[in-house]
Formats: C-alpha cells, sequence, structure tokens
C-alpha cells in the first residue's frame, strides 16, 4: 500500500511543476522582453522605401528594417523577433523624404502600426 500513495505524491508534483512552468512562460511572454510580430501597413500616399528603429531609451538607429524591399501604398510590411518596447521610428520615403515618429509603440498585443499621410506631411512641415 506505501506505492500507490508515493505514486500520488510524484504525480502531483509532477503536475505543480508543470503548472508552475506553465505559468511562469505566461508571464514571460507577456513581459516587455518578449519578441513579437507587427504588422507594419502603409496607408500612406507614398511608398516607404527605409524603416529603422530605435528604442527611444536608444540614441542609434538600428539596420533598414526593409532591406531591399518597399512598402507600397496600401502595403503591409511584416516585422518579427521584436520586442516589445517604444521606439523611434524613421522612415524614408520615394522622394527621400525623411521622417522621424518618436514613441511608438510596437508589440504584439497591438499587431498593427499603421503609417499614415498625417504622420508623412507633419515630419514634411517640421523639415521646411
Amino acid at each position: 500500500m506505501a506505492r500507490p500513495h508515493f505514486v500520488s505524491i510524484a504525480v502531483s508534483i509532477a503536475v505543480s511543476a508543470a503548472v508552475l512552468l506553465l505559468s511562469s512562460g505566461v508571464v514571460l511572454a507577456g513581459s516587455k522582453n518578449s519578441s513579437s510580430r507587427v504588422d507594419i501597413v502603409n496607408n500612406s500616399n507614398w511608398a516607404i522605401h527605409e524603416l529603422y528603429l530605435s528604442s527611444s531609451a536608444d540614441t542609434h538607429w538600428g539596420p533598414d528594417q526593409l532591406k531591399e524591399q518597399t512598402i507600397e501604398s496600401g502595403e503591409s510590411f511584416q516585422l518579427n523577433r521584436i520586442p516589445c518596447d517604444t521606439y523611434d521610428v524613421r522612415l524614408v520615403d520615394e522622394d527621400q523624404d525623411e521622417c522621424v515618429v518618436n514613441e511608438v509603440s510596437l508589440c504584439a498585443g497591438q499587431g498593427t502600426w499603421e503609417i499614415t499621410d498625417d504622420y508623412l506631411l507633419a515630419c514634411q512641415a517640421e523639415t521646411e
């Protein structure tokens, strides 16, 4: 009779450990450091040729996320493995006009960030 009691305790410990690991995974998946997928949708009238990210807390731009791609008007681009954070986003359009949009929150929970004429025209007005 001692043997079934031992198995019951072992199963109880295993179930408790599994629950603890799963709950830890959920916490990690929702943390600021978790990676995500974010769709960048170009709802402006201009094609976007370059897109750079910098954590708002940093002063250096990362590499061009588009590489050789372009986000045409009405199209989207998928950013993968981007840590959830608040970013400054530097955009370069088809006319080589640059625009920096500050403090954009990018995370899987939001899913989509939209580039609009308002963003691009506001940047153009600031540089004129």
